[in-house]
């Protein structure tokens, strides 16, 4: 005979529900043999949204079965409390994050490079690789899609929800607390690799007549070897930093 438990989830785990389970227990029969992990994604929450989950107050991992009448509720990654007498339900936590993307998000990556965050992201890139880079290199996957982040393997991820690319980039930030680490114009914007000082000089004969006439400082990628020069871009792309930063200064809607 099947189970019947109660599942609770709390705070922004809601936004993943259907709004007529949100904020409230929800009752339900499981099958025997059910974890809490199988529970919590059958709602479809990821569970690298979760950090800790109690069954009937105790503090259990993600393979803890559950059994009748038990009252489960499930609690997003804890950033400021100290729950250090619970289960993390995750390894240590990446405390310098960097990131990899999935394919629809590569605005999103390009922004993140230019705030001078290590965003790997390719648009040829597949569901396996985001996997095995995440795990790999210890990236944290940013991605729209849940079914990438319900993957067993995939220890740290974020469900991005904003469709809009500056938007996104706030949501990230305010949820990883990083607007104090910014540091623009650090980065490639193309390929993501660390941008080096260069002598005019050796890059000259690639330089538009102008630029070779107006300006002297100049960085260059080594991975791409795209060159970067402070031209009239540079105002834009200093505009779209002040403003993130200034978005970091106001309180969250939530």
């Amino acid at each position: 005979m099947p189970d019947h438990v109660e599942v609770r989830f709390y705070a922004e785990l809601n936004d993943l529900l259907p709004p007529r389970r949100r904020g409230r227990p929800i009752t339900l029969e499981v099958g025997a043999g059910t974890t809490v992990k199988d529970l919590a994604e059958s709602f479809g929450v990821p569970h690298t949204e979760i950090d800790v989950i109690l069954v009937n107050g105790e503090s259990v991992d993600f393979g803890h079965k559950v059994s009748e009448g038990d009252r489960v509720s499930v609690y997003p990654v804890f950033e400021a409390l100290d729950v250090s007498p619970l289960v993390r339900l995750h390894t240590r936590p990446l405390r310098e994050p960097r990131f990899v993307l999935d394919i629809h998000l590569g605005r999103l990556a390009r922004t993140l490079r230019l705030l001078g965050f290590d965003s790997v992201w390719r648009n040829d890139i597949t569901d396996d690789e985001l996997a095995a880079i995440s795990v790999d290199e210890r990236r944290i996957l940013l991605t729209r899609d849940r079914g990438i982040l319900k993957r067993a393997r995939v220890t740290h991820g974020y469900l991005v929800h904003e469709t809009d690319r500056r938007r996104q980039v706030v949501e990230i930030l305010r949820r990883f607390d990083l607007f104090g680490t910014i540091a623009p114009f650090g980065r490639c914007l193309k390929c993501n690799g660390v941008l080096e000082p260069v002598a005019k000089e050796a890059v000259e004969h690639r330089l538009p007549p102008r630029t070779r006439r107006d300006y002297d400082d100049f960085r260059t990628c080594p991975g791409c070897h795209r060159v970067y020069w402070q031209g009239s871009h540079y105002d834009r792309l200093a505009a779209l930093v002040e403003e993130i930063r200034l978005a970091g200064a106001t309180p969250s809607p939530d």
